[in-house]
């Protein structure tokens, strides 16, 4: 073979070559980005609703270029594991709690403490406002976390097994589960309760056998966790006007453009706006139906427990010295 046809066919395969790979290049830009997006919440409950309601406007919104991926129910990832693997990109986003992240920035311990919130608009308008894009946000990017807002959990009541709660005395012996961190066990303690850490997923079986004999939750959890078929009493205590804050890895968001990174924050409040007003519809409905399933509710006097929980707060010096009392007293002046 002649030296130039030789060189020409070196010339037309390695231009092949080049097209081939560039064509892939081409073809892997094409794909849409994809969000692994994780929980603990099971179907039926509205934040598990709230997520597919994300997705598929995500996808509505960025023309399908990101694509969010549903995984709740604890299929990849327990409570206690899904904030480390959002942190280390083994999962891109999940529904963060206060007392999770004070784990980390132990300031924030104050978000989750007893009593902080004295209503849902007076919570929303400070996690979903300007505090907390001024005070809150900055300080959650520096764990390599991306907030979109806070999406409303609902009033914790204490739900119990076997003992009726008519005050905060009644309270003490009564072993209640909560989560496995130092901000979620001391709330129990303020609380006059004797509190054990187990993982939410274990939590029906554990009120079943008795090994623990009561929970903390929102009622609509109450309700989709089925938790009413294993226990008799329902307290409402109010004691936390509850939030989680969904939040994407900090490296997958930089991914993002800052188009697609607006039609994530819009999805996101799109997806608030759904849960927030399904939880609140379904909390205004569910002692009637509570008490038709056989549950005794019972109605604590709020006041009695207020002071009680502030004052085991106000005690524990460790844990309130890290709290910026500038900002708490800027929020508390917003309570309606």
């Amino acid at each position: 073979m002649k030296k130039s046809a030789l060189l020409m066919m070196v010339l037309m395969l390695s231009t092949g070559m080049f097209l081939w790979a560039n064509g892939a290049q081409e073809s892997d830009s094409s794909k849409p980005v994809e969000i692994i997006f994780t929980s603990v919440s099971i179907p039926g409950d509205s934040h598990t609703e709230a997520m597919y309601v994300f997705a598929d406007k995500v996808k509505e919104l960025t023309g399908g270029s990101v694509e969010v991926k549903v995984y709740d129910s604890a299929t990849l990832f327990t409570q206690e594991n899904e904030y480390d693997a959002v942190i280390s990109g083994q999962a891109d986003m999940a529904y963060i709690s206060f007392p999770t992240l004070a784990t980390q920035i132990p300031s924030f311990s104050m978000f989750g403490s007893g009593y902080f919130f004295s209503s849902y608009d007076h919570m929303t308008s400070v996690l979903n406002g300007d505090i907390a894009k001024d005070s809150i946000w900055p300080t959650v990017h520096e764990l390599g976390l991306q907030p979109l807002g806070s999406m409303y959990l609902g009033s914790r009541v204490v739900n119990t097994k076997d003992k009726m709660i008519n005050s905060y005395a009644d309270m003490e012996g009564v072993l209640l589960r909560m989560p496995g961190s130092e901000s979620w066990l001391f709330l129990g303690e303020a609380l006059g309760a004797n509190p054990t850490p187990l993982s939410f997923s274990e939590l029906y079986t554990a009120l079943q056998t008795g090994a623990v004999g009561g929970q903390d939750n929102p009622l609509p959890t109450v309700e989709s966790a089925k938790f009413y078929e294993v226990t008799k009493y329902l307290a409402i205590t109010n004691h936390v006007i509850d939030s989680i804050m969904p939040c994407v890895n900090l490296d997958k968001w930089n991914m993002l453009s800052a188009d697609q990174q607006d039609a994530v924050m819009e999805a996101m409040a799109y997806a608030i706006d759904f849960n927030d007003k399904e939880r609140i519809a379904r909390e205004n409905s569910l002692v009637e139906f509570f008490e038709g399933e056989g549950m005794v509710v019972t109605y604590p006097d709020i006041t009695e427990f207020r002071d009680n929980v502030q004052a085991a707060y106000a005690g524990n010096s460790a844990m309130t010295s890290t709290w910026d009392m500038d900002l708490y007293a800027k929020v508390q002046s917003m309570a309606k």
